[in-house]
């Protein structure tokens, strides 16, 4: 592929990729994104989220990096919630016959 072409990927840059458990990381990085914009609106620092938090410094850099394995989507709703978010789950009947029914973040 010349560096004229491109090929434009899906919703979702995890299932382009070919990683299990796709749907789960992209839930995951949007839940990350939210935090990240929250601490840096607040000027917060790491060692302040990891305090807040109940982790490590280290943890909340590994994370905000992308790589949060090691949270659950669980867990992140609840990071939020100590940042003073609220956090609601809305589950309705999927009407779209285009699309498969999905987690969304918003």
């Amino acid at each position: 592929m010349s560096k004229d072409q491109y090929e434009m990927g899906g919703y979702n840059v995890f299932e382009d990729l070919g990683l299990p458990n796709a749907k789960d990381h992209l839930v995951k990085a949007q839940l990350v994104f939210k935090i990240d914009t929250i601490m840096k609106e607040r000027q917060m620092k790491q060692t302040e989220a990891a305090t807040l938090f109940g982790v490590r410094q280290p943890d909340i850099s590994k994370m905000l990096r992308g790589d949060f394995r090691q949270f659950s989507v669980e867990r992140l709703m609840r990071f939020l919630v100590k940042l003073n978010q609220d956090v609601e789950i809305i589950v309705r009947p999927h009407r779209d016959r285009n699309h498969a029914p999905a987690l969304h973040v918003s």
